[in-house]
């Protein structure tokens, strides 16, 4: 008997979705950043045994959208929920059972699909309001299990892992049994440079970049990046490249020292940074940029 199926994870943005699949998974694919919106794409990431497959899906945060990106992010989430055999839908113990977004919960409830409630950031709380949280959760999604994580500390990690390994359908492999994921290196290497964006710079600048890999050259000792940074207004270009190109630089060296520690090679990562009005709110742009139409 082998079991496969699709585990995707729903919730608010900053509830540690991210998180939560890199201790799953087991490997860092998903951007973890203390800024809401931090996942754009859906991303899946694949952990294979002898008779099973999980195939993880982390999507962005839910919210309301305000432009085409964003409407683009929850096209994804919707897709998300349509396609899943398992939903894990992640809250934490600062959200409150009220805070959540009550339409995504709704239709998660009428829908039939095996659901798992998960209560991350345990270590942030004491075991009686845990208590008062399960309970509210469990009026609001009677059907789903509930189950208290620290995706952080890798409290109860394996806990949720068996729990979704005996809900898993029974099923062929979707993918060869060495899959990972279903992202490209161009993929996270323009992740990479967006989180030491994310990292370095605060207010507007980090959700008015993309970044686009030009060139990818893979060689037996280095692989040989070329990346443009986009953004929406001339103003946000002199403030990514910084006085004498420090601030370009400073990202540039985190970038690099962590696509190497990801690649297990040398690295050289060339950047450049142009403007592309509102690309945000550009059909065809988003589409050059791998965003669902």
């Amino acid at each position: 008997m082998h079991k496969s199926g699709f585990v995707n994870i729903l919730g608010n943005p900053n509830v540690g979705k991210s998180t939560l699949m890199n201790a799953l998974v087991g490997e860092r694919l998903s951007i973890i950043n203390s800024k809401a919106q931090t996942t754009r794409h859906r991303i899946m990431g694949i952990v294979n045994g002898d008779d099973f497959q999980i195939v993880y899906s982390d999507t962005p945060g839910i919210l309301e959208p305000s432009y085409k990106l964003q409407e683009s992010m929850m096209r994804s989430v919707r897709g998300a929920m349509s396609d899943a055999d398992i939903i894990l839908y992640v809250t934490d113990v600062t959200e409150s059972a009220d805070a959540a977004s009550a339409g995504v919960v709704g239709k998660i409830a009428a829908s039939g699909i095996r659901t798992i409630l998960v209560i991350n950031k345990i270590d942030l709380t004491t075991p009686e309001k845990l208590d008062e949280l399960v309970a509210l959760w469990h009026g609001r999604l009677p059907e789903a299990r509930i189950v208290p994580v620290s995706a952080r500390e890798g409290f109860n990690i394996g806990g949720l892992f068996d729990l979704v390994l005996k809900d898993l359908p029974e099923g062929e492999p979707f993918f060869p049994k060495d899959t990972l994921t279903d992202r490209t290196m161009r993929f996270f290497a323009s992740e990479i440079i967006r989180e030491k964006i994310l990292r370095y710079y605060d207010k507007e600048i980090p959700y008015s970049v993309e970044i686009a890999i030009e060139e990818y050259h893979e060689e037996p000792a280095i692989d040989r990046i070329s990346a443009t940074i986009y953004v929406a207004r001339d103003s946000q270009k002199g403030i990514i490249i910084g006085h004498k190109g420090a601030m370009l630089k400073k990202v540039g060296t985190a970038a690099r020292g962590e696509l190497e520690q990801f690649l297990g090679k040398k690295v050289f990562l060339q950047m450049h940074v142009k403007v592309n009005d509102d690309w945000r709110n550009s059909d065809r742009q988003l589409r050059r940029f791998g965003y669902e139409g």
